[in-house]
């Protein structure tokens, strides 16, 4: 199989997604993680656009790259100006990038109505473009905007347009679905056709409008393309891009063609969550390949099938993509659900059926009673712990009071009052917050801290409330998942009560003995209150 470019445009086509944005150091990292990644080309942004694209540029020269090229996007020169005067044109020039990736109309629609030039003048525009950063001295690729509608308006003004670019010395030919509204079928059958009208290579550049992106490259490639753009997460406008994430596994594993390094595929799961933390959007669980859900199996058939053999169950081994393999327990779940749970967290249980099934069915009274364990795996793994595993709780509450206090035009005082057993010592404190949740954390914290010091590297990342009975109104069952970490691992933990705070204190306790549980000291509080 024909080897396959693989080109990122998050930096620029990605950032165009809502509520996505990167300042230039943050561009910096993640353009370094795709080099180290083998991605062919990194395109940096439009340095014409804003002074952040432009300040990529400056700080992405003093960095030495491995594998991929940066590139610097623009767009064709203004109608009746020639190239050496357009100020876009120089922006890209000034930029220093080694790549210029330009892009022009192709659809005569556009031409008309949109650029407001003749066509002739289009087809100028393109080539003097392109003609001219070639001669000094950048590789260009040529984006032709809205390509496959514009084959099908006027096909000959569509081509003539790839004429005048590869006339100009453009290295690369991309074709672009841009409205993203084309099918698998109608792409492949364009692309066999300018294959077999232009001599160079071509590449496919999809936006996922009627989520067909992905299959539309993959569908691109295999007729004949050989350069392809997308964006990690499928970032990017309106519905987003082609999604890079599952693009290159399945040309890697599927289609056998060759992309990024085969032992860089592991890292496709942690590059999706490191792009996500950059761009401070939470990661799609549901997301093929690098989603914490693409390996999730939760039936309690699809389980007892995985434990004989994966492959029943699972298209590729999760360890190939950097993945792992999940089993979740919920009302859905048989023996074979516990079983690879106890297996997964190591426990030597030495159980027999009838405890298994007791403890089955306790979980599924707690799921109907509103309990959510997919999310909550910490409060999951201290169930079994203390049904089996001769656990010890870390504390007990004896007593805890919650004072709220509210006066015009003053902000909402909230106050916790606490007193726990720890050992053979009984806590008493009490502390503030900005509301009753975080006076609570507070509180527990502050009484704690003193036995188990590993509470001070544990913070609460998420906290959210979920009302189970609508129609129940103020008096409806809540749910409280709550996700923390160490700044080594992350876990989450849940809480359901009619009343909010006992919910809460539900889900902070686990969070809390879940954490001191993985760092070995659920048992052993230091009775000095030193570390």
């Amino acid at each position: 199989m024909a080897a396959v470019e693989i080109y990122d445009t998050t930096l620029r086509d990605g950032t165009q997604g809502e509520g996505i944005s990167f300042s230039a150091e943050d561009k910096v990292k993640i353009a370094l993680k795709l080099d180290k990644m083998g991605f062919h080309f990194v395109e940096g942004g439009w340095p014409g656009s804003n002074p952040k694209d432009m300040a990529f540029f400056r700080r992405i020269k003093s960095c030495r790259l491995g594998h991929a090229r940066v590139a610097a996007f623009g767009c064709t020169r203004r109608p009746g100006v020639t190239a050496v005067e357009d100020a876009n044109i120089q922006s890209v020039l000034a930029a220093g990038a080694p790549v210029a990736t330009i892009f022009g109309k192709t659809w005569d629609f556009h031409v008309l109505h949109a650029l407001g030039t003749t066509l002739d003048e289009n087809l100028a525009m393109i080539k003097e473009s392109l003609a001219f950063l070639k001669s000094r001295g950048l590789t260009v690729i040529y984006d032709a905007e809205h390509f496959f509608d514009g084959f099908k308006a006027n096909p000959a003004y569509a081509l003539a347009t790839l004429k005048a670019a590869a006339a100009g010395g453009a290295a690369t030919l991309v074709l672009c679905d841009t409205n993203g509204g084309n099918l698998p079928a109608d792409i492949a059958a364009v692309i066999r056709r300018v294959r077999d009208e232009i001599p160079l290579p071509l590449g496919i550049h999809c936006h996922n409008d009627g989520e067909l992106a992905v299959a539309n490259t993959l569908a691109a490639v295999e007729a004949g393309a050989t350069h392809v753009q997308g964006t990690v997460n499928g970032y990017g406008e309106r519905c987003g891009n082609a999604n890079l994430c599952s693009i290159i596994p399945n040309l890697t594993l599927k289609c056998g063609h060759e992309t990024i390094p085969r032992q860089s595929l592991a890292g496709l799961t942690e590059l999706s969550r490191y792009v996500s933390e950059l761009a401070n959007m939470h990661p799609s669980s549901h997301q093929p390949f690098v989603g914490t859900s693409a390996f999730a199996h939760k039936g309690g058939v699809h389980v007892s099938a995985i434990l004989k053999d994966t492959r029943t169950y699972e298209h590729i081994d999760p360890a190939l993509v950097g993945n792992r393999r999940r089993v979740l327990v919920s009302e859905l779940s048989g023996l074979s659900n516990l079983m690879y749970k106890y297996q997964e967290l190591n426990l030597n249980l030495g159980t027999s059926s009838e405890e298994n099934r007791r403890l089955l069915e306790e979980i599924k009274e707690l799921e109907h009673q509103g309990f959510q364990f997919e999310g909550a795996e910490g409060s999951f793994e201290l169930l079994l712990h203390r049904a089996y595993n001769h656990y010890r709780e870390p504390f007990k509450l004896e007593n805890l009071r919650i004072i709220i206090e509210m006066r015009e035009n003053s902000p909402v005082y909230s106050e916790a009052i606490i007193k726990l057993t720890v050992g053979d010592r009984v806590v008493h404190t009490a502390a503030e917050g900005n509301g009753p949740v975080n006076a609570l954390d507070n509180a527990l914290r502050k009484a704690l801290e003193e036995f188990y010091p590993a509470i001070a590297r544990m913070q609460l990342n998420d906290y959210k409330v979920r009302v189970l009975d609508e129609k129940d109104g103020t008096g409806a069952v809540v749910r409280v998942l709550i996700e923390s970490g160490d700044g080594e691992r992350s876990w989450g933990t849940v809480g359901v009560s009619p009343n909010i705070i006992e919910a809460s204190w539900q889900a902070l306790v686990d969070s809390i003995a879940y954490g001191l549980l993985k760092s070995g000291k659920e048992t052993k509080p230091c009775q000095s209150g030193t570390a």
